[in-house]
């Protein structure tokens, strides 16, 4: 099947910067050291090369995206291994109590409102089951028209406790050399929107902020692998901690227990 288009909304393995992909394998690999057995949907799945990961002897895996392409390429590509189908994260077409499992790798934070993400992930889930949640770190991410609602660490506490008994907060870092590459795509970014002198992106319909960005998203990919040396090549050691501050890249929460909803 046909790769789609570059768009920024989510990740592929052709085009985007390998430091963004590590950051999503890093991820799933905090993921799968506390996956159990049993059933397992990965909400926002994209393209389906992570999701694959999840699957197991003892794991059936779900996957389920809102671009029907990208569903399609999950299943294409995955054989056997992974099931996929279109779907709204909102509107979960699966019975109550239908997982052990649910993933939300770097989806929470596409919503204006996230709240009927982590209430359906609740409903889906068996009643001893496990929401995993990654998201950026608000203070450490940079602008993406794509991000509707970054967190904070007690934000993101504080919505998935409305839904679930349990909730333990860890944060995904990396070593310093990883997180400097990140710093420096930070600040370009930040100069490239100091030209937006009259914050007129901000001022447009938000649909022609994201068409804008899509467009110009491929070039500024092209620039920085033009500026990336084997000196600055992507490499470096992820972790989980439970020490988080306005440095840590991304959060990330496991959510058990769901707690009874209308």
């Amino acid at each position: 099947m046909k790769p789609q288009s570059l768009t920024g909304e989510r990740p592929q393995k052709e085009t985007t910067p390998a430091d963004l992909l590590a950051l999503h394998d890093a991820g799933y690999d905090a993921v799968l050291a506390h996956l159990g057995h049993g059933r397992v949907l990965d909400v926002g799945c994209g393209e389906g090369f992570e999701t694959v990961r999840l699957a197991g002897p003892t794991r059936v895996v779900i996957g389920v995206d809102y671009d029907r392409h990208s569903a399609h390429l999950t299943t294409a590509s995955s054989g056997s291994a992974v099931k996929a189908a279109c779907m709204d994260a909102n509107n979960l077409g699966f019975l109550a109590h239908s997982f052990d499992s649910v993933v939300s790798s770097h989806l929470i934070e596409h919503f204006v409102d996230p709240s009927g993400h982590v209430r359906e992930a609740s409903r889906v889930l068996q009643e001893d089951g496990t929401f995993y949640v990654l998201t950026p770190n608000a203070p450490a991410d940079f602008e993406n028209p794509f991000h509707l609602r970054l967190f904070l660490p007690h934000e993101l506490v504080a919505l998935l406790r409305t839904y679930f008994a349990t909730v333990n907060l860890y944060g995904l870092d990396a070593e310093e050399s990883v997180k400097a590459r990140f710093r420096t795509r930070r600040e370009r970014a930040k100069k490239v929107l100091a030209l937006d002198l009259f914050n007129l992106r901000h001022r447009i319909p938000h649909r022609l902020y994201v068409a804008l960005y899509t467009r110009l998203l491929p070039i500024a990919y092209r620039l920085m692998a033009h500026k990336t040396t084997s000196a600055t090549a992507p490499s470096g050691r992820w972790f989980v901690t439970e020490t988080i501050d306005d440095t840590t890249l991304v959060l990330f929460a496991i959510a058990s227990k769901p707690l009874a909803t209308l």
